[in-house]
């Protein structure tokens, strides 16, 4: 219990308005990468012929697109796709209300990683900026946690 409370209590500013800017930013970040990036790696829910929910099925030219960074990628492209577009969509969030900031902080992290490395590498740096900026904001929430005003805090408050 002691381990998780370490994780999820926050690093709180000295001033309010420092955890205000950093909400902010966390809120506008995670909201842009679930709704724009990461729901984008999904599917339609449904077609009008076929009335069949497929809420999590991956969208079919992200596999194909995850299976052309070869290595590992290849041998389990939908897995690796699914686990990218859930810490997109999901992650992303989680980390605009600030619950579990640091462990999607660190999955955001790894994704962004493998986006700037394996996919938008030779794109030069205009390219990989989307990703860069997803992984710097990431980096900074994996140490600080949610700030004041985020779920993490509350969460944290009742666990004394």
């Amino acid at each position: 219990m002691k381990i998780i409370k370490r994780i999820i209590t926050p690093i709180t500013q000295e001033h309010w308005f420092a955890d205000v800017l950093f909400a902010c930013i966390r809120f506008i970040c995670g909201m842009l990468l679930a709704i724009d990036f990461g729901a984008s790696k999904f599917g339609m829910p449904w077609t009008p012929d076929d009335k069949n929910l497929k809420l999590f099925e991956v969208a079919s030219w992200f596999p194909e697109d995850v299976a052309s960074y070869g290595g590992l990628f290849a041998i389990a492209p939908l897995l690796f796709a699914w686990l990218g577009g859930f810490s997109e969509a999901v992650g992303g969030l989680f980390l605009a209300f600030g619950l579990k900031t640091r462990l999607v902080s660190f999955l955001i992290m790894c994704t962004m990683l493998v986006a700037i490395f394996m996919q938008k590498w030779g794109q030069g740096t205009w390219g990989m900026l989307p990703a860069m900026g997803f992984l710097w904001i990431s980096i900074y929430n994996l140490y600080l946690g949610s700030g004041r005003f985020g779920l993490d805090y509350l969460i944290s408050k009742t666990l004394n």
